[in-house]
């Protein structure tokens, strides 16, 4: 019975390690180096060639690197075996202190203050304090709760956005198409954490950002500001940029790219107001996932419930 570490990426060996450390007496291998690959019963998948899970004959699981699963089940032939979710206070930690941080660094309009460093300009700017700001948060599963938590002691007026019906204590809640637009209107600092499904495909378009609260405007905080720790389908990067420069949006936040990395004639790289990360908001320590996973693969081996099972139909 052997687990098969599997991803594209440069991370293939800390996963590797950390699996052969949490999981002591499981053969662990990596890929290409698949060996019989009939003794596979477990994956830990993070960016797979399409096409090689389906050749394991005996694979039973298959745990996800990350939260989002879009990069398995873009795979026209994955195997029909229980998908699993990384979730794990080390994921969700981690992105709560990103959106913390770039909602803070807006709020006090820090790309404008860089850019008076630079010209060597003392120069004050109105700031509104964090109980005029009403932050939208798009999805309100592990992570969107994460970042509302650490949103919360600051003071902001918090706003959410669902699928489905949420209650959140002390924060305004929406859901589904119905309530978008309403959302959106009282949305200052939109924060997005969804997932890409078929319904968040370019959902951060140019009529989503037109529907953003323009009550922050001058002198306190000159416009809406759109931060993406979500994946990169979701939205479309002309569409921000046209808003930007028409001043619907003051400034975003970008962790998550159409193209990753992020090419480097993207105009993105150079813009005054755009913060440009690579794809790190939540980027977990190879142990913390391979302790996860191991612990899947245990309750498994069991015969005990598996956390965090994707449902394909609704692609999370």
């Amino acid at each position: 019975m052997a687990l098969l570490v599997i991803t594209t990426t440069s991370r293939g060996p800390e996963f590797l390690e950390g699996a052969r450390e949490a999981g002591k007496g499981l053969d662990v291998r990596i890929w290409p180096d698949m060996g019989r690959i009939e003794d596979i019963r477990y994956a830990l998948a993070w960016l797979p060639p399409k096409g090689v899970l389906k050749t394991l004959p005996n694979l039973e699981l298959i745990v996800s690197v990350g939260a989002g699963v879009d990069h398995l089940l873009g795979d026209p032939e994955l195997p029909d075996v229980p998908v699993v979710r990384y979730v794990d206070p080390d994921l969700s930690g981690r992105m709560a202190e990103y959106i913390g941080l770039q909602v803070l660094f807006h709020q006090r309009r820090m790309s404008e203050y860089q850019e008076h460093q630079r010209n060597r300009s003392w120069t004050y700017l109105p700031e509104p304090a964090a109980h005029e700001v009403r932050v939208g948060i798009m999805g309100l599963g592990v992570m969107g709760r994460a970042a509302i938590e650490v949103l919360r002691p600051f003071g902001y007026q918090l706003r959410g956005w669902s699928r489905t019906r949420k209650v959140i204590a002390g924060v305004t809640t929406f859901a589904g198409k119905p309530e978008l637009d309403a959302f959106l209107a009282e949305t200052d600092i939109l924060a997005c954490v969804l997932p890409h499904t078929p319904d968040t495909r370019h959902i951060l378009n140019a009529e989503l950002i037109g529907k953003l609260s323009r009550q922050g405007r001058n002198p306190r905080l000159p416009g809406p500001v759109l931060i993406n720790a979500g994946r990169g389908p979701l939205q479309v990067e002309a569409d921000i940029l046209a808003g930007l420069d028409a001043g619907a949006l003051y400034a975003a936040s970008l962790d998550v790219f159409e193209t990753e990395p992020l090419p480097a004639a993207s105009p993105l790289w150079m813009h005054p107001r755009v913060v440009v990360t690579p794809h790190n908001a939540a980027e977990s320590t190879a142990r913390a996932i391979t302790r996860y996973l191991v612990r899947q693969i245990r309750a498994h081996q069991k015969g005990a419930p598996i956390d965090n099972v994707v449902d394909r139909a609704r692609g999370y």
